[in-house]
């Protein structure tokens, strides 16, 4: 069962990155992230929140690209992107999946 709202850690647990990272991202693309506030004033972030950063990860991180080269996929062919990271994000957790097998072996 998938959670309704993750925190700032969580975030960046799942992600690899450092939370600076991810407060960074968040607030560069405002336009596609649009995290709620506790009474603290943390950020707790939607599953959508979630893969759009994921989506971010990837082109800044594993494509190479700036963050304005980012916000201009996004903006003109972001289900093409998301394809790709959900691809790669299966393609993952069969690995995970067939290396414990290979450990049970």
């Amino acid at each position: 069962m998938a959670k309704l709202l993750y925190m700032m850690g969580e975030v960046a647990e799942r992600l690899g990155e450092n939370t600076s990272a991810v407060r960074y991202w968040s607030n560069y693309f405002e336009k596609f992230i649009k995290p709620s506030r506790n009474a603290k004033g943390n950020r707790l972030f939607h599953p959508e929140d979630v893969e759009t950063l994921e989506q971010v990860q990837f082109l800044v991180k594993k494509q190479g690209m700036t963050l304005d080269g980012a916000m201009a996929r996004l903006t003109e062919d972001r289900r093409s992107v998301e394809k790709r990271v959900k691809a790669l994000s299966s393609l993952k957790e069969i690995r995970a999946r067939l290396v414990e097998v290979r450990k049970s072996l």
